[in-house]
């Protein structure tokens, strides 16, 4: 028969136990029945998936939503600073180098991907010249081609001019919003300066399943979907003070805090380039800080 002594004993080790197996996520993963669905999970939200593949061409750390019914993405991030790696010189166009950086968002719906944010580009200076080297980053937009409509692919910048200029260190908010069908609004703003754009991508439906995302990268010129160069540039700095999906609830749109468990964490090619840095309370607001090496940390 056990003694009173051994039984106590047992009883304090499995506190002990119970203790050391605490979970350390710092949301509430449930899902049922949650009080406050906004700051945890929906009850019928979907998931996001614990890891994704990576595209080949570049060097890019990636937080994507599920593939739910959200409609689009907010987030605040203070720009990088960079150093170029001199051994990598765009030959054909003097003053620019083979990677550059863009810290941007967008989504993927009915198959149909978009990139829209910032890119470090080139300007026209004071007297009106383009510049032969890339000076600030300027506000991009992206899509991918749309079959089921004969949509084509396009790229396209904000205009050459001082008020779409931002530098490192500056603090931005940017958002990409679908506000009806077929159609993202896009906007940049911070340290003064403001840019907004309606963008067709007719892959786009209100109501519709896709994902949303923001990304930290060294593009590399010429490169897309293929192995990544080897480079020793850096980008470091680049702090996201908050990130927000939108999504409809109770009859009205509603950001909800991009928590560590409302998206897929990913660093391709390889997480060895990354360093990610959050502190607890980070974690339930989407908040971080991002450095990408190519040469690897």
């Amino acid at each position: 028969m056990m003694t009173r002594s051994r039984t106590w004993q047992l009883w304090f080790l499995s506190l002990i136990l119970l203790a050391g197996c605490k979970d350390n996520r710092k949301v509430d993963d449930s899902g049922n029945n949650n009080t406050d669905p906004v700051t945890t999970f929906f009850n019928d939200e979907v998931r996001p998936s614990q890891s994704l593949p990576c595209f080949d061409g570049s060097y890019y750390r990636k937080v994507v939503s599920s593939s739910d019914k959200w409609l689009g993405i907010d987030a605040v991030v203070v720009l990088p600073h960079f150093t170029f790696d001199e051994s990598r010189k765009n030959a054909s166009k003097p003053g620019q180098y083979l990677d550059n950086p863009s810290v941007y968002l967008g989504g993927s719906m009915s198959g149909q991907e978009t990139d829209i944010g910032l890119t470090w580009e080139v300007i026209r200076d004071g007297s009106g010249n383009v510049t032969a080297d890339r000076r600030a980053f300027r506000p991009f937009l992206r899509r991918a081609a749309y079959s089921a409509t004969s949509q084509q692919a396009t790229y396209e910048n904000a205009p050459a001019e001082s008020q779409y200029y931002w530098y490192p260190g500056d603090t931005v908010e940017m958002s990409v919003r679908l506000t009806e069908d077929r159609k993202l609004h896009f906007v940049v703003d911070g340290e003064g300066k403001h840019f907004e754009e309606d963008f067709d991508c007719d892959g786009y439906i209100v109501g519709g399943v896709g994902n949303f995302k923001r990304v930290n990268a060294i593009d590399q010129v010429g490169n897309e979907g293929k192995p990544v160069q080897s480079t020793k540039m850096t980008v470091t700095g680049a702090r996201w003070i908050k990130t927000d999906f939108f999504r409809s609830y109770q009859g009205q749109v509603i950001k909800v805090p991009a928590h560590d468990h409302r998206f897929t964490d990913m660093r391709c090619p390889n997480q060895k380039y990354f360093h990610i840095a959050a502190t607890d309370q980070d974690l339930l607001v989407g908040a971080e800080t991002v450095d990408i090496n190519g040469a690897g940390f």
